[in-house]
């Protein structure tokens, strides 16, 4: 029964934890843009320029 109240104890320090850190992450300013991420792959690259035709002689 005592390792029920250590497993338990432990699962509120973990929970805390997450909690903490999701807080520390919200005010740090992770997730204030949360539009660009899912439409940053429909933007283009930069077009390399192509290299000229080689000679042929």
């Amino acid at each position: 029964m005592s390792a029920l109240f250590i497993l338990i104890g432990f699962s509120l320090l973990a929970a805390v934890g997450f909690l903490a850190a999701f807080v520390w992450s919200v005010r740090d300013g992770q997730f204030d843009d949360d539009y660009t991420p899912s439409v940053r792959i429909l933007f283009d690259d930069t077009p390399e320029p192509s290299p000229p035709p080689a000679k042929k002689s």
